[in-house]
C-alpha cells in the first residue's frame, strides 16, 4: 500500500510546475507525510492520556489539525468533497498554515521537543505544490496512510529510505544522500555501540548513520524505560549544512521513531576546532562526510591542518570532537590512505599519533551507486597511538552498480575476520614501524591475494593478431613461390 501510494503521488508532483525532480518529489512528499504522522502520533498520545485517566493537549490548535485542513471526513469515512482544494488550499498553506507551523521555533519550551522540530522543519521548507488541485490529490493520498502500529511504522521507514535511495541516484552525487544501508549497518556492527552513549554525524544527511544505530541499539537488549528516554533524547547528534539534506534527515530520523531528533541545521566546519570542549565531545561517531568539495580559505582557518578538501577538514574535526576511548567509522576517498601533499600527509601523522587505526575495510568501485570514487572505511578510537592496522580489500566476483548492489552478506566475511583481525586471502596487518615515517603512506597492497593472469589491453590483441595475419601471409607467399 505504501509502496503504491508514493508512486502515486509521484505521478502527481511530476505534473506540477513547482517540482522539477526527484529531489522536489521527496522534499514535497516529506511535509505531507510529516504532518499526516504528527496527527497519527497526536491521536496516540491522546489515546494513551485517556486510558490513564489524564488529560492531553494538542501540539496543533483545532483550526490548523490535520482532520480539519487537510482532510475533514463525512459519516462514512469519505474525504468531505467541500474541503478546501485549488486556490483555496494553496493559499491557507502558504498563507496561512506555514506561517504558523514555523512559529513553533521560538515558542516551544527547548530544542530537544517535537514543538521545536515542527518549527525548524518549517522554517526550512516552503510548499513548491503550485497547483492546489494537485496539492489535494497529494493529500488524499497521504491521508489513506497509517502510522500506528509498530509494523506500520517500520514499513513507512524503509519506504521513505527508498525515496532517499533514488534521491540519491538522481543527484550528481548518490553518495551525498544516501550511503548504502548494508555497509552503514556493517560499520555500526564493527563499532558495536551501547546504550549510554552518544553518537555523532556532523554530516548526517539523510541520518542512515543514526537511524541505523538506534535500530541497533534498540534490539540490543530489553530496554528498560531509562534506556527508551536515553535513546529519545541522549543518544544521537548531528549536523547538516544542506538544508533538503537536513530536512529528510529528521523525518527519517522521526520516521524511525526518534520523536525530536537533535540535528542541527548548521555548516560543523565553520565551527572553529579551538573552540571545542570537553562538553561538546562525543563517545561515538559514525559518518561518511561529503569529498571532493573545496572549502573557502576562512572556513580553512578553523583547522590546523589547511586543506581545500572538505573530507579532510571533516577527518580533523571527527578526532577532536571525540572523547578519549571514543571510537569512530568514517567512510572517506581512498586516495586518502596515498596522496602525497602535505595536508593528507600530515592528517594520516595526526590519525595514526593520536588514534589507533585499527581497522581500514577497503570498498569496491561502484559501492556508492552513482558515486564512481573508490573509498575505504576507517575504524580507530582516540587517545593512544596506532601500532598495528588490520586491512581487509572487499574483493567481490561481480560488478557493483544499482542493479548490483552491495549486500550485507557481501560484508559477513569481514565481520567476521574483524574480530580476530585474522590473516586470509583478502585480509593482512601492516606494522606501523614498517611504513614510510616521512609520508605515512597506508596504500592498501594485499599480500596475500593470489596472482591472476592479467587480461592483455584490447590494443594488444589487435596488434598481436596483425601480426599473426602477416605471419601467415608470409608463410603461404612461402608456399606459393615453392609451387
Amino acid at each position: 500500500m505504501f509502496e503504491q501510494t508514493f508512486k502515486n503521488i509521484d505521478d502527481i508532483l511530476h505534473k506540477d510546475a513547482g517540482c522539477g525532480s526527484e529531489l522536489d518529489y521527496v522534499e514535497q512528499t516529506s511535509w505531507v507525510l510529516f504532518l499526516k504522522y504528527l496527527d497519527d502520533l497526536e491521536r496516540d498520545k491522546g489515546t494513551a492520556a485517556e486510558l490513564s485517566g489524564k488529560s492531553y493537549t494538542p501540539i496543533i490548535v483545532p483550526e490548523y489539525q490535520w482532520a480539519v485542513w487537510a482532510a475533514p471526513k463525512l459519516a462514512n469515512g469519505a474525504i468531505d468533497h467541500n474541503a478546501l482544494t485549488g486556490d483555496d488550499l494553496a493559499d491557507f498553506v502558504n498563507i496561512h498554515l506555514f506561517p504558523y507551523l514555523k512559529k513553533f521555533k521560538t515558542s516551544a519550551d527547548s530544542a530537544d521537543t517535537i514543538e521545536y522540530k515542527i518549527g525548524e522543519i518549517f522554517s526550512e521548507l516552503k510548499n513548491r505544490i503550485q497547483s492546489g488541485y494537485n496539492l489535494r490529490e497529494v493529500i488524499n493520498r497521504i491521508d489513506e496512510l497509517r502510522f500506528r502500529t509498530h509494523a506500520e511504522k517500520h514499513e513507512m521507514s524503509h519506504l521513505y529510505e527508498d525515496k532517499i535511495k533514488n534521491m540519491g541516484n538522481a543527484g550528481r552525487n548518490g553518495g551525498e544522500y544516501y550511503t548504502p544501508r548494508p555497509l552503514i549497518k556493517t560499520i555500526v556492527k564493527v563499532v558495536a555501540p551501547q546504550i549510554g552513549n552518544t553518537i555523532y554525524d556532523g554530516a548526517v544527511g539523510s541520518a542512515g548513520f543514526l537511524c541505523e544505530a538506534f535500530e541497533y541499539l534498540k534490539h540490543s537488549k530489553t530496554l528498560t524505560t531509562t534506556d527508551v528516554v536515553t535513546l529519545q533524547k541522549k543518544t544521537f547528534y548531528g549536523k547538516e549544512k544542506k538544508s533538503l539534506a537536513y530536512i529528510i534527515g529528521t523525518m527519517n530520523m522521526i520516521l524511525h521513531g526518534v520523536e525530536a531528533p537533535n540535528i542541527v541545521h548548521t555548516n560543523t566546519l565553520a565551527e572553529n576546532l579551538a573552540d571545542i570542549q570537553e562538553k561538546d565531545r562525543y563517545d561515538i561517531v559514525l559518518a561518511n562526510p561529503p569529498f571532493g568539495g573545496k572549502e573557502r580559505a576562512e572556513v580553512q582557518q578553523n583547522f590546523p591542518i589547511k586543506t581545500g578538501e572538505t573530507a579532510s577538514l571533516f577527518l580533523q574535526h571527527f578526532i577532536k570532537i571525540l572523547k578519549a576511548g571514543g571510537k569512530g567509522g568514517v567512510v572517506i576517498k581512498n586516495t586518502f590512505l596515498s596522496n602525497t601533499d602535505n595536508a593528507s600527509v600530515s592528517l594520516r601523522k595526526l590519525l595514526l599519533e593520536n588514534c589507533n587505526l585499527h581497522t581500514v575495510l577497503d570498498l569496491p568501485g561502484g559501492t556508492f551507486t552513482g558515486a564512481g570514487v573508490k573509498t575505504v572505511v576507517l575504524f580507530f578510537e582516540k587517545g593512544s597511538a596506532t601500532q598495528n592496522v588490520w586491512f581487509y580489500q572487499l574483493n567481490l566476483d561481480r560488478n557493483l552498480g544499482k542493479t548490483n548492489a552491495l549486500n550485507e552478506k557481501d560484508l559477513a566475511e569481514f565481520v567476521e575476520l574483524q574480530k580476530t583481525k585474522a590473516e586470509s586471502e583478502n585480509s593482512w596487518s601492516i606494522d606501523v614501524k614498517d611504513i614510510d615515517q616521512s609520508t605515512f603512506d597506508l596504500s592498501a597492497k594485499n599480500p596475500n591475494k593470489k596472482e591472476e593472469t592479467a587480461l592483455r589491453h584490447p590494443q594488444d590483441i589487435l596488434e598481436a593478431m596483425k601480426a599473426l595475419d602477416e605471419e601467415s601471409a608470409a608463410i603461404l607467399d612461402t608456399i606459393l613461390d615453392l609451387l
